[in-house]
């Protein structure tokens, strides 16, 4: 069954189940059903074609939840938009998708910004109740859809039919939209569902945004069992966030490698109790091992999923089992059911067990191109594989190893570097919270060698310290030149670093 039809499926078996956790709001599946049902029936109302683009520029909700459900049940395409981006990206994306309607967020503060540009062809949806003053022109939208009184409508949905959009996260100019089929998230949806085991009675606390490709998954596989999503927009203070793990006795919780530093480095859990919590997730770039190892320690009874994806892969391409953590320490596991990885040289030859190549990954999964660039969609789909532009390596045993990627590598006097080798080594260092290892340009080496170091709290962690350490772990050219201790890491608002803006400000 699509996405849809299980939707459906749990609305008609389930109404009074609770489906959305948000501070003092409960919405129930039924509610959830009315308000989809609702927005389906504006949309028809007015004349959605059939993958028409519809843009979401919301913060994460019941109304978000609702919305691209409804959106998908009229036939629609949904286009989820970073709400942290600026009115000049979204008018980019907008225009780019030919988006017909854009549901936002009635106080987000680009709202007026778009309705000043007066875009042509696009109907401009205010949701919530926020400041209303903001709210002038269509105001009354929104009041209607959430007060009629339409039926799901029965409007059939294609595997091949077009379902999302995603614009991947660091687009600069042109932008890059991965567009995802009904079948794409069915099939990963199904593969992230037979590892994970979910079923009705599980429930996760979400801090990823559901515009970005490893949210997005979290809203959809709780939401094709039935399951409770407990929503926490804000990681300002991840102890409110335990705090809620602890509350609502949900059963799993997901982050990306800066979710768990974060928390690890300012919060005790041994002064927690997770009694129901089952499972923790973690995928959107490669975490340190050392980070791994505390996280293990820091919750030993909880099995920890090691994840590894692309948006252009609708989420997820392989998994590391919780049993394996410890004897394939920094794997990043095998194929997921469905899919087939391969890793290959230049030639698109399979390597060697210990060589280095680029991963390649085919299945149902894979997107369908690029939206409206058959150029950029060439480069990375080739003969059905999707190159992902990420070097690895396998082990005897089939288990796959992340050894950076080919954007990041770095050149420095003839030799070939990952910074992930080195951000490893030094994450090993008890002071240390987060780092970030980027090239800077050298005349004489090409680039030379360079580490960002967040410490964590009360740490007198000195550069020399970092050196020394690196020189006992690492070859002497990968040693970096430089080390500077900084706040905070640049970041996209998935929680990727931005090494572009790190090479950037030196």
């Amino acid at each position: 069954m699509s996405l849809v039809d299980r939707f459906k499926q749990t609305l008609l078996h389930q109404p009074d189940t609770l489906a959305v956790v948000q501070g003092i709001e409960r919405t129930t599946y039924g509610s959830l059903g009315i308000l989809s049902a609702n927005v389906a029936g504006y949309l028809l109302e007015n004349e959605i074609e059939r993958e028409d683009r519809v843009a979401l520029i919301l913060a994460n909700s019941a109304h978000y939840i609702a919305i691209y459900y409804g959106v998908w049940c009229a036939g629609g395409v949904t286009v989820a938009l970073n709400t942290q981006a600026k009115t000049s990206d979204f008018l980019n994306w907008l225009n780019h998708s030919g988006a017909r309607w854009l549901f936002i967020d009635d106080n987000h503060p680009e709202l007026n910004n778009l309705r000043d540009r007066e875009i042509s062809g696009i109907h401009i949806i205010p949701v919530g109740s926020g400041d209303n003053s903001r709210v002038s022109l269509d105001d009354s939208t929104w009041h209607s859809i959430v007060s009629s009184d339409y039926r799901l409508p029965d409007v059939e949905i294609q595997s091949s039919s077009l379902a999302s959009i995603i614009y991947t996260s660091g687009t600069t100019g042109k932008p890059k939209g991965v567009t995802l089929s009904h079948g794409n998230l069915e099939s990963n949806i199904d593969s992230i569902l037979e590892y994970l085991k979910l079923n009705t009675s599980d429930s996760i606390v979400n801090v990823l945004p559901f515009y970005y490709s490893y949210g997005n998954s979290i809203m959809h596989i709780h939401i094709a069992v039935g399951a409770k999503l407990v929503l926490e927009n804000n990681l300002l203070y991840p102890h409110k966030v335990l705090d809620l793990i602890e509350s609502e006795s949900v059963t799993g919780f997901s982050g990306v490698p800066s979710t768990f530093s974060l928390i690890l480095g300012r919060v005790d859990l041994t002064q927690y109790s997770f009694p129901s919590l089952r499972y923790v997730t973690q995928a959107g770039g490669p975490m340190p091992p050392a980070l791994v190892d505390r996280l293990i320690d820091a919750m030993p009874e909880i099995d920890l999923f090691v994840m590894y994806g692309q948006t252009e892969a609708t989420a997820r391409l392989t998994y590391l089992p919780p049993g394996d953590l410890s004897n394939k320490r920094g794997s990043i596991g095998y194929a997921i059911p469905s899919v087939t990885i391969r890793i290959v040289n230049k030639l698109g030859k399979n390597v060697a067990v210990g060589e280095t190549g680029e991963i390649i990954a085919r299945g149902p999964n894979i997107m369908q191109c690029y939206w409206k660039d058959p150029e950029k969609t060439h480069q990375v789909i080739k003969n059905g594989w999707l190159h992902t532009g990420d070097l690895a390596h396998y082990d005897s045993d089939g288990y796959i190893y992340i050894d950076g990627r080919s954007s990041d590598m770095i050149k420095s006097g003839g030799n070939r570097i990952s910074p992930k080798e080195i951000e490893e080594v030094i994450q090993e260092l008890e002071g240390v919270q987060e780092v970030a290892v980027v090239g800077i340009p050298n005349e004489v080496l090409g680039e030379t060698i360079k580490a960002y170091i967040v410490p964590k709290v009360k740490s007198d962690l000195k550069k020399m310290a970092v050196q020394r350490h690196c020189k006992e772990n690492l070859a002497v050219y990968k040693i970096p030149k430089t080390v500077e201790f900084i706040t905070e890491l640049p970041k996209t608002a998935s929680g990727k670093i931005q090494r572009f803006a790190l090479q950037r400000s030196d």
